[in-house]
């Protein structure tokens, strides 16, 4: 099975589709976890998460403490964690949304798609009708994207429906 390990933001988007048409599981570490549900118990998708905790998300520890140490010189720790825990386990793919976090990753050879990807993909395999509303309800609801890049991904989706 394809490992996929994902940063806090993406797992929210990840909640509102069949995911298991996306990925059957998706594996997190200790500081995502601990950023979602405990440090973000009562915010949008720490319930959900908690829950996806017991069926399709697994918790895993990252070992090499010391990459992550280094990682955090310039990325948070969910951040870090997610790097270090994709080169621990050979990770196919990497879910993260911030800039510096992404060039890192393709730095040292790991796959990375964002929230936008996510949704751009559940749409390509038909579990979502309208991707262009879900990017707009998703920076509705406080998720920042630039415009220059939500006006290029909607672009690059109509192109694709027409």
């Amino acid at each position: 099975m394809p490992i996929i390990i994902s940063n806090a933001s993406p797992l929210i988007v990840l909640s509102g589709i069949d995911r298991k048409k996306l990925w059957q599981e998706i594996v997190i570490p200790e500081a995502v976890y601990k950023e979602v549900v405990k440090e973000g118990a009562g915010k949008t998708g720490a319930e959900v998460v908690s829950q996806a905790c017991k069926e399709w998300i697994k918790v895993v520890s990252v070992t090499n403490v010391e990459e992550v140490a280094a990682l955090r010189t310039i990325l948070d720790e969910g951040e870090s964690e997610v790097i270090a825990l994709g080169q621990q386990l050979k990770a196919k793919l990497l879910l993260l949304d911030n800039r510096e976090p992404r060039l890192f990753a393709s730095g040292v050879n790991l796959k990375v798609i964002g929230t936008l990807g996510i949704i751009k993909l559940a749409w390509k395999k038909g579990l979502i009708d309208n991707p262009v509303n879900e990017l707009k309800k998703i920076k509705s609801n406080g998720f920042w994207v630039s415009d220059n890049l939500m006006t290029g991904i909607i672009n690059e989706i109509k192109a694709i429906d027409n």
